[in-house]
């Protein structure tokens, strides 16, 4: 955590580069993360620069907006159209759709507002009962029980939930199989471990033979994940370890997936720019339809295209591509403006590049 200092050592900081640098023995390696957080504590801390050239650190799909799929986008816009209050989180509320943004949206007249979280969207919904208020539920393991505890704590009949959930490993899946894209191994995320654990990692491993380590989010906790992902490929082996010991426990929250498990199904998922990875995401259950604004609401036929032209944020996403390479970066797209998902959310790569870029 920030607050510690002793996660900042800059002794220990280059004692540990000597020995990741021992270890990856000039080798070509490429480690993976699947977390904004870590991407920005990357690029802040400079942490690319500390390691040597030939260990690649790669962002992965681990920006929930920039993976919500354009068609939720264009759902959520199309119930404000309505002249239903449509909630959300602030990163949500810029994200660019196939013509149009919640926030372009709210300029014209639509009733759209930055939450907190989906409390706050059922106490909206308890002031205004002649509206219908529909929250745009975005983001990992994470945040998913805390919607998940909306539902289940009954909330008021015109209150309900547009899901655009996510879950990290089967995106793992679909980085492994990327042809051409090879993965030595894995930074897991942290926040999203302390949910489900690292035990829910392991069938992953056994499947790939890549190894995994769960980290914490201060610059030493990524440079003690790269050290032990490099032990891990020395020896032969792979196995979902845990480096965030002081947060993260093997089995996880027991009762956060328990929550999870009562409000929602898993289900296949469209993800911006990767198409439909098999169960990917969360989905409310049955037992909560009246809630679900899939249901709940009639959509007009729209062709929702999730990358728009000249952006390459699908690229990024899968670490194909830095955000430099592509031509729009800091030009036709910046954070004012953002042109691409990746551009819009402080978990977003191309966000965070552009920011330390700046600084």
């Amino acid at each position: 955590m920030s607050e510690l200092p002793g996660f900042r050592d800059a002794r220990y900081a280059q004692a540990m580069k000597r020995e990741i640098e021992n270890l990856s023995e000039n080798r070509q390696l490429r480690i993976v993360h699947v977390c904004g957080t870590h991407e920005d504590t990357i690029s802040q801390h400079g942490i690319r620069s500390l390691i040597p050239r030939n260990l690649g650190l790669v962002a992965g799909p681990g920006c929930p907006v920039c993976v919500c799929a354009a068609e939720d986008v264009d759902m959520a816009i199309a119930i404000a159209k309505q002249g239903h209050i449509v909630t959300t989180f602030g990163d949500m509320f810029r994200v660019p759709s196939t013509e149009s943004s919640l926030a372009k949206e709210r300029t014209k007249g639509a009733d759209v507002r930055i939450v907190y979280g989906a409390i706050d969207a059922v106490d909206i919904a308890r002031k205004n009962p002649e509206k219908e208020v529909v929250f745009v539920g975005v983001g990992f393991e994470t945040t998913a029980p805390t919607i998940a505890l909306e539902l289940l704590r009954k909330p008021p009949p015109n209150f309900s939930i547009l899901t655009s959930l996510k879950v990290i490993p089967p995106a793992m899946d679909l980085l492994v199989n990327i042809e051409g894209f090879s993965v030595d191994g894995f930074i897991t995320p942290g926040h999203v471990s302390a949910i489900i654990g690292t035990n829910a990692f392991q069938p992953f491993v056994e499947k790939h033979h890549v190894p995994c380590v769960a980290a914490g989010f201060e610059p030493l906790d990524v440079l003690e994940a790269i050290r032990m992902l490099l032990v891990q490929i020395n020896e032969g082996r792979a196995e979902s370890e845990n480096e965030y010991t002081r947060v993260v426990l093997p089995e996880g929250n027991i009762a956060a997936q328990r929550v999870l498990a009562q409000a929602f199904r898993i289900d296949d998922a469209p993800w911006r720019g990767l198409g439909i990875i098999e169960k990917s995401g969360y989905f409310i259950q049955e037992e909560f339809a009246e809630h679900d604004a899939r249901l709940r609401f009639n959509f007009p036929d729209i062709e929702s295209v999730d990358i728009l032209p000249g952006c390459r944020c699908h690229e990024v996403i899968l670490g194909m591509v830095d955000p430099v390479d592509c031509k729009l970066f800091g030009k036709r797209c910046t954070p004012e403006d953002p042109y691409g998902p990746c551009m819009v959310g402080h978990e977003g790569t191309c966000r965070i590049r552009h920011e330390n870029l700046i600084l």
